[in-house]
């Protein structure tokens, strides 16, 4: 894949230039804790007399010009001899000590070039200048600050984020746990970074497993970047750094604001894949499905954006819901399947996961951890990416609902966040489906970011299980197939077309009331005021129905009016699409564009409004059921302690 046009290449001879400062940074340095207590003497605190603790170990320094003394000594942190001295029973340092020495040299060294970057980029290096000199100006030392604290952060980010990308291919299996970070320092990008090793020295000071060295820094990496970005969000004075790219050709790493890199690799995809042709029923949600992957396949690594994505017609969330046993396993399989055939003829990197119940932890945080990673893995725009959650109503907590472990919670925090957040980027290079045979049982304000809906309900007609029935035989028999039309009923747009009619009037009983109800007062809905009566009409009967409940609705429509499927010819040949510009892209999708009608608004809002009445309905039902056996329970509880006081 060719760069990114808005990309600056950091020349190899800046990083190189910063070698010897980043080396003498990991070789000695003196730091005052501002903020942070030193861990290793917190941890020895808690151990019992005579126990002896890590940095207090004698470990032999193999590296020449290093003393053969602990590097937690008290004149200073000596982080180059914490890491090469991390196996007792070996003189020699080993190649994963050896890796971690060189990436976290070369991560530091790429921190203080990008940060040359920004001070040329702003007023930062004539401000530093001028302080130096004694002449900063008083009206501007706000604005050298903010300068400076930007820097810090950028440098923190750079550091943790390079350092993990280059430590990724090393990390193997193992993971590790550590505390949040506390020294993170904003006065100048050289304290930053002092603090930032001063806090890690502390952390590898307690590791006594010499294979925790690459997993303990790749943790300290991801919570670095945590903490960064956090403070981040608030801080002024970033434009310079966020509204470019910057990339370093001969590690492959590109550095885009405070999202962390992601190695352009993709996933091999090793389930059974299905064909359009082995869905029987589920016909809305399959054509859905078959556009949405033709419609990743139109991002433009150059542009890092998609074109449905700017014309309003892109499908970044939805969820499929269904009895058990209607297709939904199926689905994935169908539309994994194509994405994997469009990417692996037009050279693309294809990622795909699953976030599974595994990824739910007791450990305070990690839920949301493994969360996080899952929507990073997935929105890393070097890749076409397809995420799914199954069984979501058993992986995302319900707020308020008392059995929801605090993992739940965490991750339907985290989800509601990446899915629609002040944060969120919808690039249309990823799509995320969150499948549920208990819609009901999902958090309301989750389940509503969602922004397409697809009813799962199988096969429905005589014909489908006729068709289901031929499918699932196979070939090996001799029984007549009879009076049927095989597979007729499965033509995609004549059974599109027929299900969408069928929303023209709602489906639920609850909504048919009020849609009656509407019609009877003001007439046909036809007019833009009229269907706004009718929305008002669905909140007050149902007060879950929100203003995001209108924005799923009209981003549905919108895809609507994109009801074009993208020629399977522009899929097989890259050059007629694939490998065309963007701005060419763009002008040959709005070329197959169609005009809104009333017809698509009433059907889509029917649609939408018969899927949160149907939730609302399971959800009742469910309350009631639990509140009858709660009282039988009271009731066989008294009598039983009757019978017993007697």
């Amino acid at each position: 894949m060719t760069a990114s046009l808005n990309l600056m290449e950091v020349r190899e001879a800046a990083i190189r230039a910063h070698y010897p400062a980043a080396f003498a940074m990991m070789e000695h340095l003196e730091h005052a804790p501002r903020i942070a207590k030193p861990r290793a003497a917190a941890a020895a605190a808690e151990r019992s007399p005579g126990i002896p603790t890590a940095s207090g170990r004698l470990f032999r320094a193999t590296t020449p010009g290093l003393t053969a003394r602990s590097s937690a000594a008290q004149d200073g942190v000596r982080l180059l001899a914490r890491i090469a001295q991390g196996d007792p029973g070996d003189a020699l340092m080993s190649p994963a000590q050896a890796t971690v020495l060189q990436a976290l040299r070369r991560a530091l060294a790429a921190s203080m070039a990008i940060c040359e970057l920004y001070e040329e980029r702003t007023a930062l290096g004539q401000l530093k200048r001028d302080n130096r000199e004694g002449r900063l100006d008083p009206a501007r030392r706000t604005e050298f600050s903010e300068l400076l604290a930007a820097a810090s952060l950028i440098g923190l980010h750079v550091t943790a984020n390079m350092l993990a990308f280059l430590l990724s291919s090393q990390a193997g299996e193992g993971q590790a746990e550590i505390a949040e970070l506390d020294e993170i320092l904003t006065d100048n990008p050289p304290l930053a970074l002092q603090g930032a090793l001063w806090e890690l020295d502390g952390i590898l000071g307690l590791m006594t497993e010499p294979a925790r060295l690459v997993p303990t820094l790749m943790a300290w990496s991801e919570k670095l970047m945590e903490a960064v970005s956090v403070r981040a969000a608030n801080a002024p004075r970033l434009e310079a750094f966020t509204g470019a790219a910057y990339r370093i050709e001969a590690d492959d790493f590109e550095i885009n604001g405070f999202s962390p890199a992601t190695h352009k690799r993709s996933t091999t995809l090793t389930m059974a894949f299905k064909k359009p042709t082995e869905v029987v029923g589920n016909h809305i949600a399959k054509y859905q499905s078959m556009k949405l992957a033709k419609m990743l396949m139109a991002y433009d690594f150059e542009r890092r954006l998609n074109p449905f994505a700017e014309l309003g017609g892109f499908i970044f969330t939805f969820m499929g819901d269904g009895k058990p046993g209607t297709g939904k396993t199926t689905l994935i399989q169908m539309m994994a399947g194509l994405l994997n055939d469009y990417c692996r003829n037009a050279s693309y990197p294809l990622r795909y996961a699953n976030l599974s119940t595994e990824s739910i932890d007791s450990y305070q945080g990690k839920s949301a951890q493994n969360a996080k990673a899952f929507i990073r893995e997935i929105t890393d725009p070097a890749v076409i990416g397809f995420g799914t959650i199954d069984d979501i109503d058993q992986l995302a907590g319900k707020r308020g609902d008392r059995q929801s472990s605090a993992g739940q919670l965490e991750i339907t925090a985290v989800l509601m966040e990446s899915f629609a957040g002040a944060n969120t980027v919808v690039r249309g290079n990823c799509t995320f489906g969150m499948f549920s045979n208990f819609p009901e049982n999902v958090d309301d304000a989750l389940r509503q970011r969602a922004g397409a809906r697809f009813l799962v309900d199988g096969p429905q007609s005589r014909e489908d299980y006729i068709d289901l029935l031929s499918l699932l035989l196979g070939k090996r028999h001799s029984i007549p197939l009879g009076d049927h039309d095989l597979f007729a009923a499965q033509e995609i747009r004549k059974a599109v077309a027929a299900s969408y009619d069928a929303h023209s009037r709602p489906q639920e009983d609850g909504l048919k009331k009020v849609f009656e109800a509407v019609q009877g007062r003001i007439g046909a809905l036809d007019t833009i005021a009229k269907l706004g009566t009718y929305l008002k009409a669905i909140q007050e009967a149902d007060e879950r129905f929100t203003g995001r409940a209108i924005k799923n609705i009209t981003d549905a429509i919108k895809v609507r009016a994109m009801d074009f499927e993208l020629p399977d010819e522009w899929m097989e040949k890259p050059e007629l699409f694939l490998a065309k510009d963007y701005p060419a892209k763009l002008g040959m999708i709005s070329e197959l564009a169609r005009p809104i009608t009333i017809d698509m608004v009433i059907q889509e809002i029917n649609r939408y409004a018969d899927s949160e009445f149907r939730y609302a309905d399971k959800s009742d039902e469910a309350a009631i059921d639990n509140a009858v056996r709660d009282m039988n329970r009271m009731e066989e509880a008294k009598k039983r302690y009757l019978e017993q006081r007697a």
